[in-house]
């Protein structure tokens, strides 16, 4: 199925000074709750270690802008970022990169959410991928945009099935 979804939804043709990636993460948490994670494109601080605060004017709507304060460590400290598809039907998020004191130029990505099943139990199968340009003579642009995206899912996954868990276990009582 993997590979169904990746066809289907994260295809790009980059350009000569441009790389692709796509990066898969397996959750042990249902889908419903890792999408309402992932669909809050003003709050991508509940599961995106990096990012320290996010303002987002209005409604969220297919191009609203979002204006990302980035945590120390990163080679930036702020990103403009546009909401450029959101469809909670087929769980799909895209975003591209407009503006920020960062290097990332004509950055968009795409992220998909989908049902499986891990050890028996509902699980969510997340596919993210992305598009950036390569400055010339660096070589390091996507393994940096690779290791950040892990970095993110992995902290989805640890965030979703904390969640998950909670939701199983219920509320503890103190006696």
């Amino acid at each position: 199925m993997e590979v169904q979804y990746i066809r289907r939804h994260h295809n790009y043709q980059p350009n000569d000074n441009q790389c692709f990636s796509y990066l898969v993460k397996h959750i042990k948490a249902p889908v419903d709750l890792v999408w309402s994670l992932v669909r809050k494109f003003d709050q991508p601080q509940k599961y995106k270690p990096f990012v320290s605060r996010c303002i987002v004017q209005g409604e969220v709507n297919v191009g609203s802008l979002r204006q990302v304060n980035v945590k120390s460590g990163l080679p930036a400290t702020t990103s403009t970022e546009r909401l450029e598809l959101l469809d909670d039907d087929e769980h799909i998020l895209g975003i591209r990169i407009i503006g920020g004191d960062h290097r990332l130029k004509n950055y968009s990505s795409i992220i998909t959410v989908h049902p499986e099943i891990i050890d028996g139990r509902p699980g969510t199968l997340v596919i993210e991928s992305f598009v950036v340009d390569v400055p010339d003579g660096n070589t390091e642009t996507c393994y940096f945009v690779k290791a950040l995206i892990n970095c993110n899912l992995k902290s989805l996954a640890d965030v979703s099935e904390r969640m998950a868990m909670q939701d199983r276990v219920g509320p503890v009582n103190n006696v």
